[in-house]
């Protein structure tokens, strides 16, 4: 109401809006008006007008109630249809309904890590979730992470494939886990410290089952690596993007040692990750006074960042802000579909829920 410090709620007092603002004027009962008499309507005019503005505001109510119904029904069959919309419009949340944990809980990241194509995908995001964004997750999200590494590590133990890389993921989540527990303090995590302490002593059985792996060699005697022809064996290291793993190539056989050691593999392999700008600013000489590309490559990957690489990976609808696997269609309303699509790396994925 227009005033301060004055209750309009006395016996016979009542309020009406006009050009020059609200004024008060009293009941007949009460002995007449307040003010001009002449610059009010009448009593029947003034009933109209404040009924007319009751069922405009019940119409407005009834708009938002079935604007929220209709948005939690689309994001349920988005999440049905393995795909999720992220909106715009709200000025408190950048992305609207979703945030990190939201989205995180709604695509299907359990059956993802089951497809090869998606797997790396999925443990660099868990792993960029454990290094700076594990306490913006929800406990939902929490319990869901986890319950989501369990089942990788569980496939990694069977399959004896991406050992490395698992073992990267859990250091980086065990040692989040104790800055958060022991530097920081319990207060940002979501749950009981207890609980907490769990988790980590599961980790460290995870880690411990993944260095208890013995891998065996295959039963069956047919044409190895080192059977085929050297051009072909080049070939294939050729497409390693990992050094690390020509450094464990090379351990296999002596004819595999010195493949790779040859210098144009490790050239490649330095100009696929990095630029010439960056190539130029750490130059080692060998003995020999040539380049030493593969001293160069170990050199470069502590100071920048390698070139990422997934079979498959999330799309960003820029026309409907809807989220999905690459091979997951959605009912685009876009007149080219195929233009308004964007690939999304795991950093930007977690890039679109950041205030």
């Amino acid at each position: 109401m227009p005033f301060l410090g004055q209750d309009w709620r006395s016996p016979g007092q009542s309020w009406v809006k006009t050009a020059d603002g609200w004024t008060r004027f009293l009941d007949e009962k009460s002995g007449g008006f307040v003010g001009d008499i002449s610059s009010f309507c009448k009593k029947e005019d003034h009933n109209k007008e404040n009924l007319f503005n009751s069922l405009n505001y019940d119409a407005a109510a009834k708009k938002r109630k079935k604007d929220l119904l209709n948005n939690k029904a689309k994001i349920q069959y988005f999440h049905q249809e393995k795909w999720i919309y992220v909106h715009k419009g709200s000025t408190k949340e950048r992305h609207g309904y979703c945030t990190l944990g939201e989205a995180f809980n709604r695509l299907d990241f359990s059956s993802a890590i089951l497809d090869s194509r998606r797997f790396n995908y999925v443990v660099r995001l868990l792993e960029l979730i454990a290094k700076s964004q594990l306490t913006s997750l929800s406990g939902i999200a929490q319990k869901n992470y986890m319950n989501i590494l369990e089942k990788v590590v569980q496939k990694v133990l069977e399959d004896q494939q991406n050992i490395r890389l698992i073992r990267e993921l859990l250091q980086t989540l065990y040692t989040s886990l104790c800055t958060l527990v022991q530097r920081v303090g319990k207060s940002v995590l979501v749950g009981n410290i207890n609980m907490w302490v769990h988790r980590m002593e599961t980790i460290l059985h995870w880690q411990q089952q993944l260095n208890n792996i013995q891998i065996t060699r295959p039963a069956f005697k047919g044409t190895t690596l080192t059977d085929l022809p050297l051009c072909l064996q080049l070939n294939i290291m050729q497409r390693l993007s990992d050094g690390r793993d020509l450094v464990s190539l090379g351990q296999v056989a002596p004819d595999l040692q010195v493949l790779s050691e040859d210098r144009l593999l490790w050239k490649k392999l330095c100009q696929y990750h990095f630029t010439d700008r960056q190539i130029r600013k750490r130059l080692i000489l060998s003995d020999k006074g040539q380049l030493d590309w593969k001293k160069m490559y170990f050199k470069l990957i502590r100071c920048y960042p390698r070139k990422e690489q997934y079979g498959d990976t999330l799309q960003l609808c820029r026309h409907c802000h809807i989220l999905s696997w690459k091979g997951t269609d959605h009912p685009c309303t876009a007149n080219n579909p195929e233009t308004c699509s964007t690939s999304l790396s795991p950093q930007d994925f977690i890039n679109l829920f950041r205030f």
